[in-house]
């Protein structure tokens, strides 16, 4: 009898070190669990022209006119002028590709000229493509200045003829023309950001 109970006692010994085994591994893991939230923040988006948020913008040459060369509140031959466009994408997230159409323009004196990065153009949409631009998303400065000159020169030819000839021209527009004015359209869209 002495012997079954050795017996006894080893398998209860030894199944208290075989359960205190496998009960300390499942007890011993360590596990931890991070939860984490999907948030995406969408990107601002802000345009202005002239300060404005709508797009269309009628400009009349007499109220940009240097005033020693002013005639009356209205151009004449030997008038001149300038005038700003001004884009402004302060507040965008994301970049701007800009384009400036210019519409209504009718009744133009057929000797005024535009000057822009010092090229003459002979009609205000001759310009569309040269002033269109983009404002990237990164750029620190996000406003763009477009600054275009006007003149309608006092005498315009090469010679005694031709300016005999554009003086007659320039006339016949002082009785035909009362009123020239412009409409500026800019549009503003959205960069495709690159990967």
């Amino acid at each position: 009898m002495r012997k079954n109970k050795k017996v006894i006692l080893a398998i209860a010994i030894l199944s208290c070190i075989v359960l205190a085994f496998i009960g300390g591994q499942s007890y011993s893991k360590y596990v931890s669990e991070v939860r984490g939230d999907g948030m995406a923040e969408v990107a601002t988006w802000s345009f202005k022209v002239n300060g404005q948020k709508e797009e269309v913008q009628t400009i009349q040459l007499a109220s940009t006119c240097n005033n020693e060369t002013l005639v009356n509140n209205k151009i004449a031959p030997g008038t001149q002028g300038s005038f700003n466009i001004i884009v402004d994408g302060t507040g965008s997230d994301v970049g701007i590709d800009y384009k400036i159409k210019i519409q209504d323009e009718g009744n133009k004196p057929n000797n005024l000229k535009f000057i822009y990065n010092n090229q003459s153009y002979t009609s205000i949409a001759e310009l569309e493509e040269v002033i269109a631009g983009t404002i990237y998303a990164n750029d620190e400065d996000k406003t763009r200045t477009i600054t275009i000159n006007w003149k309608w020169d006092y005498e315009t030819g090469n010679n005694v003829s031709e300016i005999a000839n554009n003086d007659k021209i320039d006339t016949q527009n002082a009785k035909d023309i009362a009123v020239y004015a412009f409409d500026v359209i800019v549009s503003g869209t959205q960069v495709v950001p690159q990967t």
